[in-house]
């Protein structure tokens, strides 16, 4: 008697122990997950009942369902909603507002969004999540007008605009370019109204800029930019490579840089120079000159800039160059800047007030030199054979920074001058011309002052 006893103590503990077990598993379990599905929405608090609201939600186990609703004094209207039959894991949302919710005249609006997962925790009910947020409503697009602008635009050339934009709940300004290129303003002169450079790369055939204003609540207003565009034609120059080039300037740079490592053909070590280098060059360029401040700007006097005393062009801006070797074209690349030679490491002075930069070497532009000027307007010196100045300097008028040099990627002592506005290149010969300048730039801006006084 006794050892059935003892038998059946061992079998109800063994017993007592697998149904522990069983628990234990079945709480650790996944399919007994208790974490509430994650609902993510993409707003700021405002919504125009035109733009869907875009929602998100998560869940280890899938989401088994969820429901969105509206709620407005006593109307409610179900937004969006669905049942899954195998729980879906990523659930993404476009809640639209019915028509009839656009008539609505609260202010306001109650958001509820409720998920459950496919948990088999809570009796097989899964973990269900509400969360309720409260929108306020805008539908109203922000106020968008241009004040004036430059008359016209080249291509490889810049210009201005001055505009003025308001909206309680303004979120984004930007001036957006047919080809990609997006302008940032800077408020000018008095609140709500905002000015900007233009550029036009000159590899671009055609230029259109539209004001683009966007509120908190997805409201957007454009405006088109009245430039007349003017086309312009640029050289486009057949560069014969010779041998002694090759084995000379191009073989001392392939030492320089990492690109040409291993490399022992002559033609491929110009291409990767020509083009690798140079595009990884132009890169940090363009970086550094695409900053503009967001401080209010009053006026923009610039004078005409004259880098070199008594220099000659040896070579133009937006110069197309193919090169050849043995009648094949193995390259090319636009020269994207004014090259100016006058003495032997001569003198290069700023006429203009500027925040340096950048002063360090960059490949093929050498010991290089770049000033911002304000408004995103900025000068870079290339193959300077020294320099007086360094980043983060202040510089005032007729400052002498830097002297001419071969350094980099030139066959004699010049000085590369570079003008941007916000990392495109532009033709210097704008910004060398008193002209050019009162017509495009001061007058521009003094005209926009009258205006915006009398408002």
């Amino acid at each position: 008697m006794r050892r059935k006893k003892s038998y059946s103590g061992i079998i109800f503990m063994i017993g007592f122990m697998a149904i522990i077990g069983g628990v234990i598993f079945l709480y650790n379990a996944k399919m007994f997950e208790r974490d509430l599905p994650v609902i993510t929405v993409d707003n700021d608090g405002y919504w125009n009942l035109k733009s869907p609201l875009e929602i998100n939600i998560e869940d280890t186990t899938g989401i088994r369902s969820y429901k969105v609703s509206l709620q407005s004094g006593d109307e409610t209207f179900v937004l969006a909603s669905e049942q899954f039959i195998q729980p879906e894991m990523d659930v993404s949302i476009e809640a639209k507002a019915p028509k009839r919710a656009y008539r609505l005249k609260s202010s306001e609006v109650v958001i509820t969004i409720e998920a459950t997962d496919g948990s088999k925790w809570n009796f097989l009910g899964g973990n269900t999540v509400s969360t309720k947020m409260t929108l306020q409503i805008d539908k109203k697009r922000p106020f968008l007008t241009t004040v004036t602008n430059s008359y016209a635009i080249m291509r490889g050339g810049s210009a201005l605009v001055i505009f003025k934009a308001n909206d309680d709940n303004l979120d984004s300004l930007q001036i957006e370019t047919n080809f990609g290129k997006v302008f940032h303003p800077q408020p000018f002169y008095k609140e709500g109204y905002y000015a900007s450079l233009v550029a036009w790369p000159v590899t671009e055939r055609s230029f259109r800029a539209t004001i683009v204003a966007k509120d908190l609540a997805g409201n957007v207003a454009k405006t088109s930019v009245p430039f007349r565009i003017r086309d312009k034609s640029y050289r486009v120059s057949k560069i014969k490579l010779s041998d002694r080039f090759l084995d000379g300037k191009i073989a001392q740079l392939a030492e320089e840089f990492e690109e040409t490592d291993g490399v022992e053909d002559r033609i491929e070590k110009f291409k990767i120079i020509n083009e690798t280098v140079r595009e990884k060059n132009e890169i940090l360029i363009h970086d550094i000159t695409s900053k503009v401040s967001d401080q209010e700007i009053k006026t923009f006097n610039i004078k005409p800039f004259y880098p070199l005393k008594n220099a000659q062009k040896v070579a133009s801006f937006g110069d197309h160059r193919h090169y050849y070797y043995k009648g094949e074209k193995v390259s090319e690349s636009y020269h994207l800047g004014l090259d100016l030679a006058s003495v032997k490491m001569g003198k290069i002075m700023t006429k203009n007030p500027a925040v340096v930069v950048f002063s360090e070497e960059n490949g093929l532009y050498g010991n290089m030199l770049a000033l911002h000027h304000g408004m995103g307007l900025y000068t870079i010196y290339g193959h300077c054979s020294s320099h007086n100045v360094q980043a983060g300097d202040q510089v005032g008028s007729n400052k002498h920074i830097a002297n001419t040099g071969m350094s980099g990627y030139a066959m004699g002592d010049h000085l590369h001058f570079g003008v941007l506005v916000q990392g495109i290149e532009v033709r210097p010969e704008e910004w060398m011309d008193k002209q050019w300048i009162r017509l495009n730039i001061s007058e521009v801006m003094s005209n926009a002052k009258k205006i915006i006084k009398r408002q």
